[in-house]
């Protein structure tokens, strides 16, 4: 303490010009009231205050030499320190910087340059999952030839959170959607009196869309935002960064499990969602059709084809790589913040759903022109 009111703030007129004056001596917290003393005994006609001089300098000192100048209607040009106080008033003028943001540019120009960058972003988006698309389907190649990378125990325990959790879910919301389809359907052909068609509207339907569809919608919501969360969480506790010192691969041990338990669960959970629907479908046509059980099920036996359960069980394992692949993707990107993790959950579960969609369209248009 007596070192520090040893050499008081104090300023003094610099001999090259009437408006500059320089700084010396201690601006800290300590000296709080002198430096408020001193900078009220400032001259008006200020041009520059050169603090190079100062021995010691704080962030309170810094504040209030900031403030002073601000008053005085001097910029940060004609406040000088000395490069040994850079590095601290760089970090105060970045903190004490409550200037308003510039408002945002709706012009043409701008919404250009938006739309430039978002497609830019998609592009990298796309180039990054086809190149972690390739990059597991080379790993997958290799623990066929050395199964001794196979994780048995991991896959079996992601097929039992992946398949079995979700089994009430998919079997619930398919039944209520396969009597929807089935109740609108009727209400149209109804007035054609031709209501038994509802049997092949529901069949049709649901044996190669909405089974399958409902089933990547439901597990990209819910197995994809799990998969970008758990490996995410691990991202950030740099356990993957663990993973590798071990001499281990992150890809092996976490990715891949999750894809194989998705190959595998996916098309099983689009079976039971074909049944659902098909059982919801005919539980409309017993209750307000006047169709009973018996018939309904040898309408379906006989106009149901085979080729239209094929075509939906087909898209099963694509959906499921896009659902276990942009799940883990997104899980890799995470970069150490919760901030990141639930930014990650969120792109993780919009590009799924979108993805799934938009192939879902696309294969519906290829079946349908090549008569399938």
């Amino acid at each position: 303490m007596i070192e520090e009111t040893a050499s008081p703030p104090r300023w003094q007129q610099a001999p090259d010009g009437p408006g500059r004056i320089s700084l010396s001596g201690r601006w800290t917290l300590a000296h709080a009231l002198a430096i408020a003393d001193q900078l009220r005994a400032m001259p008006e006609n200020l041009t520059v205050v050169d603090a190079s001089g100062i021995d010691r300098l704080d962030s309170a000192g810094v504040m209030q030499l900031m403030r002073f100048a601000q008053r005085r209607g001097l910029d940060s040009e004609h406040l000088r320190f000395s490069e040994e106080h850079a590095a601290l008033v760089q970090v105060i003028e970045d903190v004490a910087d409550d200037r308003p943001r510039r408002p945002r540019d709706y012009g043409f120009a701008a919404a250009l340059e938006r739309l430039g960058r978002a497609t830019h972003l998609m592009v990298r988006n796309v180039v990054g999952l086809v190149g972690f698309t390739g990059e597991n389907l080379v790993k997958l190649a290799r623990t066929v030839r050395e199964p001794r990378r196979f994780r048995l125990t991991a896959t079996v325990s992601h097929m039992e959170q992946v398949g079995l959790d979700a089994v009430p879910l998919v079997a619930l919301l398919s039944y209520l959607v396969g009597a929807v389809i089935a109740f609108l359907g009727s209400t149209i052909l109804r007035d054609f009196g031709a209501e038994i068609y509802v049997v092949e509207l529901v069949t049709i339907a649901f044996l190669r869309e909405f089974a399958v569809l409902l089933t990547a919608i439901v597990l990209a919501g819910r197995t994809a935002s799990a998969f970008t969360a758990q490996i995410g969480a691990m991202k950030a506790r740099e356990e993957i960064d663990a993973i590798r010192t071990l001499g281990l691969d992150p890809v092996d041990l976490l990715v891949i499990p999750r894809l194989l338990a998705l190959l595998v669960m996916l098309p099983l959970l689009t079976f039971v969602a074909m049944m659902a629907g098909l059982a919801g479908g005919m539980t409309v046509g017993a209750f307000d059709l006047d169709i009973p059980p018996q018939m309904y099920l040898a309408r379906m036996h006989e106009t149901m084809e085979v080729r239209h359960f094929v075509v939906g069980l087909s898209k099963a394992p694509v959906f499921a790589m896009i659902i276990g692949l942009i799940g883990c993707l997104e899980g890799l990107r995470v970069e150490g913040t919760a901030q990141s993790v639930g930014e990650r959950t969120t792109s993780a579960v919009v590009q799924t759903i979108s993805l799934v969609i938009v192939i879902d369209a696309m294969a519906a248009l290829w079946f349908m022109h090549m008569d399938w």
